[in-house]
């Protein structure tokens, strides 16, 4: 991979990093689901008049739109309004890999290889040391949340596996025509029309939190990522996004300046070596054996 693509990589990750902090400036000013709405409407809008639809039909578009944009986001958004650290969000929320893997089993047949289910041993593990900090209503319930949203992530990873090869920006765009309505249903009857009221009032802060998460984060991320996947295998370009949660906690304790106790710096420690296992173990052995 020349160097400008390698750029353009982490540029992605830089992003993708920096998009949990715009997170948490947006849901202090936004509710979390008209946040989730904005999102998805920026999106969209103006993309979908310029960005042919992909050849995929309209019920897979449906369930993506619903489980990536109604229910992952939504959720994720929500437990950062209620505590959950966005440095800590970026790394749980990289539990979509295995479930990912393990849903695949479920749907798709696929069979893990021993180093994978070990990676995930190790992340579960990891996440059990971070449910030990957490043990309690208040601070549990944003932790819980989180690793719904990330389920749902696997479970929309599952939904775009069954749209095969499509143009994956061209997907991103038209899925993000599905969330703008329910979420400002659930936004009116949830949190009352007094939140999409009070829009013109928010901060420049909290509108730069918006633009960054719609066009920055969704745009211009999935868009690289999407090229980069076009010019080279997956396998090559998915290590990159292990550096999300490594710019995410860099990032939240920069600007947010968050603190994480040290049984959550060891149980993070072990969802990242899952993680290394988990892309990296197959291929060591695949070379030990060649």
């Amino acid at each position: 991979m020349p160097p400008r693509d390698i750029a353009l990589a982490l540029g992605v990750v830089l992003i993708w990093g920096l998009n949990f902090v715009a997170i948490k400036w947006g849901v202090d000013e936004i509710p979390p689901f008209l946040l989730t709405a904005l999102r998805y409407l920026g999106c969209a809008f103006p993309a979908v008049f310029f960005i042919k639809r992909p050849q995929v039909g309209w019920p897979i578009l449906i369930a993506y739109g619903v489980t990536v944009g109604v229910l992952q986001f939504s959720l994720l958004f929500t437990a950062i309004e209620l505590g959950m650290p966005a440095g800590l969000a970026s790394l749980v929320m990289q539990m979509q890999v295995f479930f990912t893997m393990a849903l695949a089993i479920l749907f798709l047949g696929e069979r893990p290889t021993m180093l994978q289910l070990g990676g995930a041993a190790l992340a579960l593990i990891g996440l059990g040391a971070i449910g030990a900090e957490r043990v309690g209503g208040a601070v549990m319930v944003p932790l819980v949340m989180t690793l719904a949203a990330a389920l749902f992530w696997g479970l929309s990873n599952i939904v775009t596996k069954r749209a095969g090869k499509v143009d994956m920006l061209g997907f991103v765009v038209w899925g993000a025509l599905v969330p703008p309505v329910p979420m400002l249903l659930l936004s009116l009857v949830f949190e009352g029309p007094e939140a999409m009221l009070g829009l013109p009032f928010i901060s420049a802060g909290a509108i730069g939190s918006v633009l960054f998460i719609a066009y920055g984060s969704t745009l211009v991320g999935y868009g690289s990522w999407a090229i980069l996947l076009g010019r080279y295998p997956a396998s090559m370009v998915a290590p990159f996004s292990l550096l999300v949660p490594v710019v995410g906690f860099a990032a939240a304790a920069l600007l947010l300046g968050e603190v994480v106790s040290t049984l959550e710096i060891l149980g993070s420690l072990l969802i990242f070596l899952g993680l290394l296992l988990n892309v990296f173990g197959p291929r060591l052995v695949a070379f030990a054996r060649a």
